[in-house]
């Protein structure tokens, strides 16, 4: 009898433990086919580079989570141009893509309205090889500027322009190496009136970079450093190791009045002389 409900037990057991299999697999089941197809990179990919088969896959993306802009077919990627750098296996999304028709390399991803300039640096200009790309930089001047008093002409450093992109250094225009690099060129995003200082900048003077915050985008007017302001400043005072000798008052002499005169008269007495006062 005791066998039999045991053995009624473990039937019951099995039973219920099969239903909440069925269960669990009815549920999975459709979530697991809820897919879409999505391209991605095969191959970790630099900004500018142009779009080619080999370099992309297809695979399967869950539906609810398929990013916006993503591409199901590689026909529709053959040729386009990355305007940002791709990583191995992230999808390939309409907003890093350059327009349709644009050329690879670095023209891809100069911004509407800009354009890529060139500047020479050294290992000092160029922020000891601290300005990568991607980076913002402040471009200041060194120049000697017009008195108004004839010919006469000042020393000055001003900042000329903010908030620069650094769109490569020398050759090389991928973003995600943080390595100081140095190198003799450095290639800068900029305006055509942008372009024109910086070009009469390096003509008259000599371009130094300053690298900034890349969230700081507040713009910051000053007057220029000369060296009238620079050396301007009253000279600080140094306080001596030992105490400044402090000169003491003279003492004041006390004034003697002269005794009171008195009237004498000379007494000779037994032939002797004196003098006898009162």
């Amino acid at each position: 009898m005791k066998n039999t409900r045991a053995l009624w037990m473990l039937a019951v057991s099995a039973l219920i433990g099969i239903v909440v299999v069925v269960m669990a697999a009815s549920r999975v089941m459709p979530q697991s086919a809820s897919t879409s197809k999505v391209v991605v990179a095969a191959v970790d990919l630099e900004l500018g580079s142009k779009l080619l088969p080999q370099m992309l896959q297809v695979i399967d993306w869950p539906q609810g989570s398929t990013p916006a802009g993503t591409y199901s077919e590689l026909k529709d990627l053959q040729d386009r141009v990355l305007k940002t750098s791709v990583q191995r296996g992230e999808a390939i999304l309409n907003s890093k893509l350059a327009p349709v028709g644009s050329a690879g390399g670095l023209s891809a991803v100069i911004a509407d309205g800009k354009r890529a300039m060139a500047v020479r640096v050294n290992d000092v200009v160029g922020v000891a090889g601290f300005a990568l790309p991607g980076n913002y930089v402040d471009i200041l001047v060194n120049a000697r500027q017009e008195t108004g008093k004839g010919a006469e002409t000042k020393p000055i450093t001003k900042t000329v322009l903010e908030n620069v992109l650094v769109l490569a250094v020398a050759q090389e225009a991928g973003r995600d190496d943080t390595k100081p690099k140095l190198v003799n060129a450095v290639t800068l995003e900029l305006t055509p009136a942008e372009a024109e200082k910086i070009d009469l900048a390096r003509n008259i003077g000599t371009l130094s970079l300053v690298l900034r915050n890349q969230v700081d985008k507040a713009s910051v007017v000053t007057p220029g450093a000369t060296s009238t302001a620079l050396f301007a400043e009253e000279p600080v005072q140094l306080a001596l190791d030992k105490p400044a000798l402090r000169e003491l008052p003279r003492p004041r002499l006390a004034t003697v009045s002269p005794p009171p005169k008195k009237d004498c008269i000379e007494v000779i007495q037994n032939g002797t002389r004196g003098l006898s006062c009162f």
